[in-house]
């Protein structure tokens, strides 16, 4: 389980749920399964948190958020990891989602004065 933690990044004091830590120890089990087309994708791609929504009368959905850096390597593999967790997660659908961080319109500007 230590490794799998390794693919949770959360902000400092921030303890991951259920949820994540077992979303994190899919993503882990995917990437050393030695049958997974997907293994040397997945190993910078870690997660910042997930949450369950219900969807329907009939079932549920896992949402996974991931940090905007690695989404570039998610959206390559995104159909098979989908496969491959929807798998592990019996009767739950899985959405993928990138965090963004929305910046100050004088971000740059300040930035330039520190310099």
């Amino acid at each position: 389980m230590i490794n799998a933690r390794k693919k949770i990044v959360k902000e400092k004091g921030a303890t991951p749920t259920a949820l994540e830590e077992e979303v994190a120890k899919a993503l882990f089990d995917i990437e050393v399964s030695p049958s997974s087309d997907i293994k040397a994708d997945l190993k910078d791609v870690h997660i910042s948190g997930a949450r369950e929504i219900e969807v329907g009368k009939s079932g549920s959905a896992v949402v996974i958020h991931v940090p905007f850096r690695v989404w570039k390597i998610v959206k390559k593999i995104q159909g098979r990891l989908v496969r491959e967790l929807e798998k592990k997660f019996n009767r739950r659908h899985i959405v993928l989602v990138a965090n963004r961080t929305i910046l100050d319109k004088n971000f740059k500007r300040k930035r330039d004065r520190k310099s």
